[in-house]
């Protein structure tokens, strides 16, 4: 049995109190705002406190009170814009407004099931932080009967710098922004730029970590929250594991360890975003040693393991004839009928009148592509963006380029809301401590 106070709309509360009597949970108070909810918990009468995660009922005091007191607190949300403001906050614990009793009782008794590859110890009762830095994180969301799995999306272009990295980082702040957990990883073996994009150290490259750790079946969710960095942002942070800083590092992503370690991350996140290579050569072909490290393994397998793949090129004649050389290589490696088509910095300077007309043109007459999503150019965006070391949504919100990439995300990459079940699987988000200890 737990004491409970409940900061919850009342037709939530109505909804939820035969269950609470049910398990024989006590209620101890009802506090209707954040001063009501403060009072409470400076008198440490709860062990449990239920509340909504709207910005009525919860604010950083509130978490900050819960965790001085080892009070567990578990959030609500009603809406998208309560699951945001709490991800802002870097909530603990978040559920759908909709969730069953049966969902609450497994977070107050800490039985958070996490699937056994990424580490299978539950959460204990009383944790409130864990690892260091800042940010939230869904780590334990389970449906009964199955082990909930990540979407995982390959973002892939050829040589000549068509946008790989810019795109794969803005697609992962537009899930993240949407609510969902999301992990960024560079594994691109040729020249990593994600962590310099986003202002990040490299000094230990994240994904090489993972590797090394899949490879020694180490993986876990604690390793993983250990070696990601978070980018933070009120609309939407993300996990990020940075690329390897020396080329020469290769070796180190092997065929096994990166199946291995996108494994471990789609377990870990509801989405997976890679930020590939270019190259879609089989080392095999020009290596004597059938058992060498394969320099191009890191992208081949990413782009063979993903659910998603998103191909990317420049919109401008010498960028459309790299890409469409390419496109050939992709369709024998893959079926294309997974594979969407981004041009970028689609502009009339490079292509001439109706630029997004030629693009589409060219693309169906030379490559068979019936569909692409063509990304404005935004110079003063893009630079913002690099400057700050930020995201376009965080940098330029209102940058062309940015709200074309939304749309996209929107329409192709996240579920449509009108065909998602009656009821949602449970939200769990975890959050990390501001500093180590």
């Amino acid at each position: 049995m737990a004491t409970l106070a409940l900061a919850l709309p009342r037709r939530t509360e109505d909804r939820l109190l035969p269950d609470i009597v049910e398990h024989g949970h006590a209620i101890v108070a009802r506090p209707a705002t954040i001063p009501d909810i403060l009072v409470v918990l400076g008198e440490g009468a709860p062990d449990v406190v239920i509340a909504g995660a709207a910005r009525g009922t919860l604010s950083a005091g509130v978490i900050a009170a819960c965790d001085a007191n080892g009070i567990r607190l578990i959030a609500l949300a009603a809406t998208d814009a309560d699951r945001r403001h709490a991800v802002g906050l870097g909530l603990f614990e978040v559920l759908d407004a909709s969730a069953d009793w049966s969902e609450i009782e497994a977070l107050i008794v800490g039985a958070i099931l996490i699937p056994s590859r990424i580490g299978d110890q539950p959460a204990s009762a009383g944790a409130h932080r864990a690892g260091s830095g800042t940010g939230s994180l869904r780590t334990g969301s389970v449906r009964t009967g199955s082990v909930r799995t990540g979407s995982v999306i390959a973002v892939w272009g050829p040589a000549g710098s068509p946008g790989r990295t810019t795109l794969a980082i803005n697609i992962a702040a537009e899930i993240a922004a949407a609510g969902h957990t999301v992990a960024l990883a560079d594994i691109d073996t040729y020249s990593g730029s994600v962590a310099p994009s986003l202002g990040m150290l490299d000094e230990a490259p994240g994904f090489a970590a993972a590797c090394r750790l899949a490879g020694s079946d180490s993986l876990t969710r604690s390793e993983l929250e250990r070696i990601a960095q978070r980018y933070a942002s009120p609309s939407g942070a993300f996990w990020v594991l940075t690329g390897i800083g020396r080329p020469s590092r290769w070796p180190e992503l092997s065929s096994e360890r990166v199946t291995r370690t996108i494994d471990a991350l789609r377990h870990w996140v509801d989405y997976v975003v890679l930020d590939t290579g270019f190259s879609l050569e089989s080392d095999e072909e020009i290596s004597s040693d059938l058992f060498a490290p394969r320099r191009n393994a890191a992208t081949l397998t990413g782009l063979r393991e993903c659910d998603h793949v998103i191909a990317c090129g420049l919109a401008d004649p010498v960028g459309m004839a790299r890409f469409l050389r390419a496109w050939v290589d992709l369709a024998d490696l893959i079926t294309t009928d997974r594979v969407s088509v981004v041009m970028n910095r689609v502009r009339s300077s490079a292509v001439g009148l109706d630029p997004g007309g030629q693009v589409v043109q060219a693309l169906r007459r030379f490559g068979g592509i019936e569909s692409a999503v063509l990304v404005p150019q935004d110079q003063p965006g893009a630079d913002a963006a690099v400057l700050a070391g930020r995201t376009l949504r965080d940098a330029a919100p209102k940058s062309p380029a940015r709200v074309r990439i939304r749309r996209f995300v929107r329409a192709e990459l996240l579920p449509v809301p009108d065909q998602a079940p009656a009821r949602r699987r449970p939200w769990v988000w975890w959050r990390r401590a501001a500093t180590a200890g």
